[in-house]
């Protein structure tokens, strides 16, 4: 089950509790983008945090881009236009705004709910 989260919330959370309420956020985006993308069998978010933290976020790379890629699937089989926000993702985590990428995949995620 999709669960929505106020985006806000969860800002201030990750910068109150120096980042991690943001690996948990990171971590239920990952799963809750799987479900609702349809693809329960990919990476669990446990895992791509654990990839991302071996591999000094290089796979966290990967992982924006995947996400972009899984939410705009997830809009198109429900009728809702795409934007293709896999490059935005990509570069938001690649320049530091990883938090504002999560906001928007977050924002994403609560239409989807």
């Amino acid at each position: 089950m999709i669960q929505r989260r106020e985006i806000a919330i969860c800002i201030i959370l990750s910068i109150v509790t120096c980042g991690i309420y943001g690996i948990y956020w990171f971590i239920c985006i990952t799963d809750e983008t799987n479900i609702v993308s349809g693809r329960t069998g990919d990476t669990s978010g446990v895992v791509a945090f654990l990839l991302s933290l071996v591999t000094c976020n290089i796979y966290g790379l990967y992982w924006a881009y995947k996400q972009g890629e899984k939410i705009d699937q997830a809009k198109n089989d429900r009728g809702i236009p795409s934007n293709s926000s896999s490059i935005a993702y990509l570069l938001l985590c690649l320049f530091g705004f990883s938090i504002v990428a999560y906001a928007l995949m977050q924002n994403d995620l609560n239409k989807l709910a």
